[in-house]
């Protein structure tokens, strides 16, 4: 089993390009809408019912002590954890780049601005099942650090063993430092956020990716609390040229693939990479663990495959069709073609700046959109934990000026009430 070669445009759109949308997922819907009701009836107790239920485990405590987090860390192998503070600080150092303040505008006419103003309590999920992401985060919690929220609260799912999140995943909290964490997971916990439980209190905005019943209740949720975005399953493209290194090109897309209902696509002009590159990666899976090898081979078999393109502007005009979260540009000059990319989530930049280092300590967040939502979404960053208010502070300058402006408008609307208030203070 290995990733097939697409040598037909047509074919590929309507087969490995084309993704079904979340409102397509009826089934899945369903199921999650009759969670998130069960959570904002019954509260903890339905919590507790849906962790035995989906998880195997009741947790004993919903929310999971502070020293619990601190046990973990201080567990960890010396090198894991210089590996995560790495990536805390690398991440915090990129992030602290992204400086957007608050602005007022002094005139004769009054005052004009705006206020930049952090988030009060935000929501962190991070999945927990067959492989627990601690990087994930560490990939929401230090933007909504770096953007001054009050209060980050963390969601997991418990482990069978203890009850529970994974060890590594308290540990990230504790490196962190974020205020409140709870063994949590699923759909149930995007409810309980959103809605609020005895246990768990009411964010304003939910960040992190997740499985598709995640995914379908920050959907269903979104109105009630704010959502970053609806990460699925991760994706990767990578544009390479004849010149390629086989290797380096099989290893990227099987990295991604090794997620679960991952996709992974290839695409070049050169037909004796596209060959060279589907044997090896038929050579890699059978070099990786079992689990990850059977993983990776129904992705890249399933939802993957090498397309034969006529020329690279080809490549770049589907891929911005195409949407990718990961952009990896193999290529023998790839800063030549960055200006061609409109729509992708992260653009990695030649053979050594590879979408593995994002997964960790490259700096930006990586949860990133997904589903093509890059055409008009962004990676998770400071501005997601922020929120405007306009300040307005006008005097009887500026009313005199652009007040009979208003007026007219409000009368053009049928607002009469409206152009009543402009009238009363333009008449006195």
């Amino acid at each position: 089993m290995t990733i097939p070669i697409i040598d037909d445009l047509t074919a590929a759109r309507s087969g490995v390009l084309r993704r079904a949308p979340l409102d397509e997922d009826t089934q899945t819907a369903q199921a999650v809408a009759h969670i998130i009701a069960e959570v904002r009836t019954g509260g903890d107790t339905a919590l507790r019912e849906l962790s035995a239920r989906f998880d195997g485990v009741t947790p004993t405590s919903i929310e999971v002590p502070r020293e619990r987090w601190a046990a973990a860390a201080a567990g960890l192998p010396a090198d894991l954890r210089a590996a995560l503070e790495l990536a805390v600080n690398e991440i915090r150092r990129f992030h602290e780049r992204q400086a957007r303040n608050s602005w007022i505008d002094f005139s004769v006419e009054g005052a004009r601005g705006q206020l930049v103003v952090p988030l009060q309590r935000v929501g962190v999920y991070v999945p927990g099942g067959a492989a627990p992401l601690p990087s994930s985060l560490i990939h929401a919690a230090v933007p909504a650090q770096v953007a001054g929220v009050a209060q980050i609260i963390v969601c997991s799912p418990p482990q069978r063993a203890t009850g529970l999140p994974a060890e590594a995943i308290l540990a990230a909290a504790h490196l962190v430092g974020v205020d409140r964490v709870f063994a949590v997971g699923g759909a149930q916990a995007i409810a309980a956020m959103a809605y609020g439980t005895a246990s768990v209190p009411r964010v304003d905005k939910i960040a992190g990716p997740g499985n598709r019943y995640v995914i379908q209740a920050k959907r269903l949720v979104y109105g009630a609390v704010d959502i970053e975005s609806l990460p699925g399953p991760t994706e990767t493209m990578v544009i390479a040229d004849a010149a390629a290194e086989v290797r380096y090109a099989a290893a990227d897309l099987l990295a991604q693939a090794e997620h679960v209902e991952a996709s992974a696509i290839l695409l070049t002009p050169s037909r004796e990479l596209a060959r060279a590159v589907q044997a090896e990666v038929g050579r890699q899976l059978e070099a990786l663990p079992e689990a990850s090898a059977q993983a990776a081979a129904e992705a890249v078999s399933k939802r993957g495959g090498i397309i034969i393109v006529p020329d690279l502007d080809a490549a770049f005009d589907l891929a911005n069709e195409y949407g990718p979260e990961h952009l990896c540009l193999l290529l023998t000059d790839p800063w030549a073609y960055v200006g061609k990319v409109r729509n992708a989530g992260g653009i990695f930049v030649g053979e050594q700046s590879f979408e593995v280092l994002g997964d960790y300590v490259a700096g930006p967040s990586h949860i990133m959109p997904t589903e093509g939502t890059a055409r008009y979404a962004s990676p998770v960053n400071v501005d997601d934990f922020r929120k405007v208010i306009s300040l307005v502070g006008l005097n009887a300058v500026a009313l005199a000026r652009i007040g009979p402006a208003a007026q007219r408008i409000a009368e053009a609307e049928g607002l009469f009430a409206h152009a009543a208030a402009v009238r009363a203070r333009l008449e006195s």
